[in-house]
Order: structure tokens, then C-alpha cells, then sequence
């Protein structure tokens, strides 16, 4: 069983940029579709991007579209999530999720991390 845990949440303005780093351990990190999901407060988890296991293939929410952008580096287990042009309606708590062979697009994953928060305010 793979086990993934985040970092690089925090504050940002309006406008600024921040990078989510997700690593993995204890499983073929090069075997799993790593995604990106998100929970705002009062809200369901949502979908923000998920990769395949080679980086060939991507896929994104249409409210994150042309400014985040997900990739992957098979050598250091590692998933990351570049947002730039963050708004306010990104503040939530972003988790990182494995599955293995395909790309995770619903909630129906086989692993998760533990979270990071990121909140967008002046």
C-alpha cells in the first residue's frame, strides 16, 4: 500500500502562485495515477487534475484550467501541483490520491494523503 504525504500548502494573495508537493512511499510509485483533490469548508472533496503514471496524460477541472497544472517525477516518488493566478475560491484543503494503474478522477482511490492547506485572502 502506497502511503503519500503533502507539503507546500499555506497563504497566498490573490493573484500569487504556490506549488503542492505530494510523496509517496511503500508502494511502485511509477505504477499509480496520481490526482489532486480538494475540500473547501462546508463543501464535498472535488477534483482538481490527475496524471497518469508516465506524465503523458493529464486531466484538470474546468475551474483550474490554464492556471494549474499537475506533473510527476517518477525518480523522486513525488506528484506535484503548480497553481498560479490562485483566487480566493481556491482556499481549501488539498489532498493527494494514488490508484493503481489509472488516473484518479473520482474519490474511489487506493491511497490518500493527509491534506494541506491553502489559503487564498488578502
Amino acid at each position: 500500500q502506497v502511503h503519500l504525504v503533502e507539503s507546500g500548502g499555506g497563504l497566498v494573495q490573490p493573484g500569487g502562485s504556490l506549488r503542492l508537493s505530494c510523496v509517496a512511499s511503500g508502494g511502485t510509485f511509477s505504477t499509480y495515477g496520481m490526482g489532486w483533490f480538494r475540500q473547501a469548508p462546508g463543501k464535498e472533496r472535488e477534483f482538481v487534475g490527475g496524471i497518469n503514471w508516465s506524465g503523458s496524460i493529464t486531466s484538470y477541472a474546468d475551474s483550474v484550467k490554464g492556471r494549474f497544472t499537475i506533473s510527476r517525477d517518477n525518480a523522486k516518488n513525488t506528484a506535484y501541483l503548480q497553481m498560479n493566478s490562485l483566487k480566493p475560491e481556491d482556499t481549501a484543503v488539498y489532498s493527494c490520491a494514488a490508484r493503481k494503474l489509472i488516473v484518479p478522477l473520482t474519490l474511489k482511490n487506493d491511497a490518500w494523503g493527509q491534506g494541506t492547506q491553502v489559503t487564498v485572502s488578502s
